[in-house]
């Protein structure tokens, strides 16, 4: 008996992960224009800065990391496949190689990153937040030599940071545990991979991940809240290392990737359902206002579930209409990752730039947009052509530019 496409272990390229890891990052750059006009902490502040655009920020808050995560683990799931079909690309001959090869790609731009990129950002907030007087270059001498002593009412910076690029760090750290456990078990990862898919079959695929989600997220949140300093972020690291681990161990199930398309509008409901009420919640309270208990356990309980019904909705709505290759998805699965790395200060720097014009906040904010998407592309484009400087933007040799046809997503750092 033939087994039909949702019974057989996916061993083609997924097009649609690449395009979700597409509009995923490319979400980044219109959420963090955005947080540059709410009332949230962040590194700068538009004067213009409130709540009213709050809940539309709320849209993709809650799911839009967590499936970088999971796409993520998808993509790593595919590059580690090569090792048993024997391929020859780089960084697929043994699991050694590939986290080598891993650790190139990330570890590389996160250093530069830190030293180059993210600098721009601290030196702006401490001038806006502390009246820093200094130079730059003033700055970078205490930025380098680990300064503690920009502080205000909320504490004190650290210095040197990573801002933006936690990300970077943390799917490096979770790529190291990965490698662990393909070495300590990974003879039995296929069949844990077919017994995931078989529980998260039919309306379990979305209730049961949700209810992990709501649990991590119910136990962990009041006492580790969000930090992104690796160290002390164990509600991230719950949350984030899960849906990297479904997303590994899910990659090559088709039967999942099936059930989501399938279920693509009952999620989307839930998602909008679990918006609406998070954004409701949000308005209705405050820290001089705080909710009952009952009533904060309850939405973290919520936010669990909105959190993977939109990670859900958004796979479904990608394996049915975004599975196709075409030359847009090549080149901009080759860019985002750079854009990624630059956009944040980009942003920060345009900013403080547009400031003295004073601007409409509607239309400084669409500028602002287009600013960073030209800037961003316009340095891809230039770094992308010189040898020495694709590295520190995470991209491969100028001999690996062309894409190669393996299994899975585009093995670049642009697959997390």
């Amino acid at each position: 008996m033939t087994n039909s496409p949702s019974d057989r272990s996916l061993a083609g390229r997924l097009y649609f992960l690449d395009w979700l890891r597409i509009v995923a990052f490319f979400l980044l750059i219109l959420y963090h224009t955005g947080m540059y006009y709410v009332s949230w902490d962040w590194h700068v502040k538009s004067p213009h800065a409130g709540e009213t655009i709050e809940p539309l920020m709320m849209l993709t808050s809650p799911w839009r990391l967590g499936l970088l995560f999971l796409v993520a683990g998808a993509a790593s799931a595919f590059m580690l496949s090569k090792t048993t079909l024997g391929a020859s690309t780089p960084g697929a001959s043994t699991p050694g190689a590939f986290l080598r090869w891993r650790s190139w790609r990330l570890l590389v731009p996160l250093v530069f990153g830190m030293l180059v990129v993210v600098p721009p950002q601290s030196y702006f907030e401490v001038v806006e937040d502390v009246g820093y007087g200094g130079s730059y270059l003033d700055f970078m001498r205490l930025y380098l030599s680990a300064y503690q002593g920009f502080c205000d009412h909320d504490g004190c910076l650290e210095l040197p940071t990573w801002n933006h690029l936690w990300f970077v760090a943390y799917l490096w750290v979770y790529t190291v545990l990965l490698w662990a456990v393909v070495r300590l078990w990974g003879g039995r990862l296929a069949g844990w991979a077919e017994r995931a898919a078989q529980w998260l079959s039919g309306w379990r695929a979305i209730v049961l991940p949700a209810l992990l989600l709501a649990a991590v997220r119910l136990l962990l949140v009041g006492r580790f809240p969000s930090t992104h300093d690796l160290v002390n972020d164990w509600y991230n690291h719950a949350n984030y290392l899960t849906l990297f681990a479904l997303g590994f161990l899910l990659a090559r199930q088709a039967r999942f990737w099936e059930t989501a398309a399938a279920l693509r509008w009952i999620s989307l409901a839930l998602a909008l359902a679990g918006w609406a009420a998070l954004a409701a919640y949000a308005s209705g309270y405050s820290e001089a206002s705080p909710p009952p208990d009952w009533l904060r356990m309850t939405m973290r309980v919520a936010y669990g579930f909105l959190e993977w019904s939109a990670i859900m909705a958004a796979c479904g709505f990608a394996r049915r209409h975004l599975e196709r290759d075409n030359a847009a998805r090549r080149y901009l699965s080759q860019a985002v990752f750079p854009v990624y790395v630059a956009h944040q200060t980009v942003i920060v720097v345009f900013a403080q730039a547009l400031k003295p014009a004073a601007l409409d906040p509607v239309l400084e904010g669409l500028v602002l947009v287009a600013l960073t998407f030209v800037l961003c592309f316009a340095l891809f484009e230039a770094v992308r052509r010189v040898r020495v400087l694709r590295p520190l933007f995470g991209l491969g040799p100028i001999e690996n530019m062309r894409p190669v046809r393996v299994a899975g997503p585009a093995v670049n750092p642009a697959s997390n």
